[in-house]
């Protein structure tokens, strides 16, 4: 049964990948609704600019800088915002990295499985499990762990990306089913392509539909206040199903539609090239 809407007014609000893309707008969003966000970032002038920003638009903001790839740095950065904000209402696990490249070209690059996976999924689950203990206790909070449509919907040339997603999205299903009863809310969110700076390298993508940044942050302002287990597109959730029931004659699908939209794509660009 959905949950009844509440407001964002007052809530404490943890954001990682604040300094840019989804986050940035995610916390600017956010603070405009009255909540108290804390930005978590490596860039340090970045989060800075951001918490500058709200305050000026008389929001709530506090940066706190960390490395997500250093389990050091996600441990002090989580002890800084409890010594100062005593609590947290809500953690949204945003930060990721994303890697485009073929499998074949992939064999003698372990440490890109690797580095997305600590990015992706390992900084995620380090932030929840420093920060669940104070929910449990006051049996109050929610997690928001931010995935993509790619772990419903297989994507080729994006295996370590995908693989540290899937990880996500089943550790957010566990925390859901275990902590359901202990007033602890669970949300994934399975994005499809948005148009950030992480996207913008990959000239392809120019060409594919792209969701606007603030539709995606206000996705993530939708699930604060409404707490689903999910949002995606309808297209990833047939996908899914289709995969979980017929995963042989779905993949073989999924790879043929993929095909197609690459040379699509492709065409365009090189016509546009060659355009001048």
């Amino acid at each position: 049964m959905p949950k009844q809407a509440r407001a964002v007014g007052g809530l404490i609000i943890v954001i990682t990948g604040a300094s840019s893309g989804i986050g940035e707008e995610a916390a600017r969003q956010l603070a405009r609704e009255g909540a108290v966000v804390c930005l978590v970032a490596r860039r340090e002038d970045e989060l800075n600019r951001v918490k500058r920003d709200i305050a000026r638009a008389k929001g709530k903001a506090f940066a706190y800088p960390a490395d997500l790839s250093s389990n050091a740095s996600i441990e002090a950065c989580c002890d800084a915002i409890l010594a100062r904000h005593k609590r947290v209402d809500v953690l949204v696990n945003n930060a990721g990295r994303s890697i485009r490249r073929p499998l074949k070209e992939s064999l003698d690059r372990p440490h890109d499985f690797e580095r997305t996976m600590q990015l992706n999924y390992f900084a995620a689950m380090r932030m929840s499990l420093r920060l669940l203990p104070g929910m449990l206790e006051r049996r109050s909070g929610q997690i928001i762990n931010v995935s993509s449509v790619a772990a419903l919907m297989s994507t080729p040339r994006f295996s370590a990306y995908i693989a540290s997603k899937a990880a996500l999205d089943a550790f957010t299903r566990s925390l859901r089913m275990e902590l359901g009863g202990e007033g602890i809310d669970v949300t994934g969110i399975n994005y499809p392509l948005v148009k950030t700076a992480m996207t913008e390298p990959t000239r392809i993508y120019k060409y594919a539909p792209q969701m606007d940044v603030t539709e995606a942050a206000r996705w993530i302002v939708d699930a604060v206040k409404t707490r689903p287990a999910r949002l995606t597109t309808r297209m990833a959730h047939a996908f899914n199903v289709a995969t979980a029931v017929a995963p042989g004659p779905a993949l073989l699908v999924l790879g043929q539609f993929y095909k197609r939209l690459l040379a699509r794509y492709t065409k365009r660009m090189e016509r546009e090239q060659q355009a001048g």
